[in-house]
């Protein structure tokens, strides 16, 4: 058995095609990130990929949809999205496949 930090790794993603990655593949990613009130991602989208983005603890605003504890948003391939969280959260994500580059900032 080994041990990590999950501020071993960059954003919180510790699983997919990229480095340093708890297992490098290319089918999906998986981070666990926390955000404090009033953080904010601007609108991007994947251009291949989808994302599950799985609130396990706070408020988000996610597309201008607001999500809690136990919610869960499905954003497909193409679809503009920005983020807020409104409280201290935590979120798990997983994004498939896993493409490094198909981030695309509005």
């Amino acid at each position: 058995m080994k041990s990590y930090r999950l501020e071993e790794f960059v954003k919180g993603w510790v699983v997919g095609n990229f480095e340093p990655s708890l297992f490098i593949n290319e089918t999906v990613e998986v981070g666990v990130k926390n955000f404090q009130a009033g953080e904010y991602e601007a609108s991007h989208k994947q251009l291949i990929a989808t994302e599950i983005t799985i609130v396990t603890d706070g408020e988000i605003l996610l597309g201008g949809i607001a999500f809690s504890k136990g919610e869960i948003a499905l954003i497909p391939p193409g679809e503009f999205a920005d983020f807020l969280s409104i409280t201290d959260s935590t979120l798990v994500v997983l994004k498939f496949p896993s493409i490094p580059d198909d981030k695309i900032v509005e």
